[in-house]
């Protein structure tokens, strides 16, 4: 399931030493991380994205991504993340003056070239790495605020993202599932996400589709897991998660029920 992070600490850690964790997320706040060690791999329904020890990533707000952490040989996945809320951009934008002067319709993951003035400030979070150290609050706004003049200098037109502090408009519905179904998230957010209520997005989804959302979602997910598995020679114990089911179980049983034969014998 997705993890939500509107009550998380504004600068985050990610360390372990699992051999690797895959996953995915609704991202409510625009991020900028910097990978320390191991590797992240980052999908967002259209591109994929693999990040090395050294590069940084910034990602959008409001949308889906999933990712696959994986640590180095007998060693630590390790990545700093830092959340830019609106509450702080929007007090930042009053103070400064900017404001967004196009609706950005580029990329989720936007790449920043590297310069020196990333390496360090990213170094003058990591005091603040060790166990029991909690970054009080003026400071953690002081660093965002920080961070934020550093990513327009660097890229001027990242005012456009920053500083759009629209919500989602009402999109193309067919054209979203058809490019998100794979997503694991409550309707709510599918609904959120296409500029709906949950009842318009309902509503929507049976006069497009002929069926109710959770019953097309199952039914489609299940048509690309039997496509995957018998024309690209994936593995079902591969397939479930990359297609939004919670378990392999649960997909085994839906799978055979759909096709009358176990995934594993296609």
């Amino acid at each position: 399931m997705p993890r939500e992070l509107e009550n998380s600490p504004k600068i985050t850690y990610s360390c372990y030493f699992t051999r690797s964790r895959e996953g995915e997320q609704f991202v409510p706040e625009h991020v900028f991380s910097y990978q320390i060690s191991g590797t992240l791999t980052m999908n967002d329904g259209q591109k994929q994205y693999i990040f090395n020890p050294g590069d940084y990533r910034f990602i959008r707000r409001n949308n889906l991504v999933k990712f696959l952490k994986q640590p180095p040989p007998n060693g630590e996945f390790k990545s700093v993340s830092v959340y830019l809320d609106q509450e702080t951009l929007r007090d930042f934008s009053i103070e400064y003056g900017y404001k967004a002067s196009s609706h950005y319709k580029g990329d989720t993951i936007i790449i920043p070239k590297s310069e020196p003035i990333f390496k360090s400030y990213m170094d003058s979070l990591l005091p603040y790495q060790q166990e029991g150290i909690v970054i009080n609050e003026k400071l953690q706004t002081l660093k965002l605020r920080e961070l934020i003049l550093i990513l327009l200098q660097s890229n001027p037109d990242l005012k456009d993202v920053l500083f759009d502090f629209s919500e989602p408009g009402k999109i193309d519905l067919e054209g979203f599932m058809e490019k998100n179904f794979h997503f694991n998230v409550q309707l709510k957010r599918f609904a959120y996400l296409t500029g709906r209520s949950l009842a318009t997005f309902k509503r929507d989804f049976e006069n497009i589709f002929n069926s109710t959302p959770s019953r097309w979602l199952q039914q489609r997910r299940l048509q690309e897991a039997h496509y995957l598995i018998k024309e690209k020679g994936k593995a079902p114990s591969d397939v479930y998660l990359e297609l939004g089911f919670e378990d392999l179980s649960h997909f085994s049983f839906a799978f055979k029920n759909k096709f009358g034969v176990s995934p594993s014998r296609v």
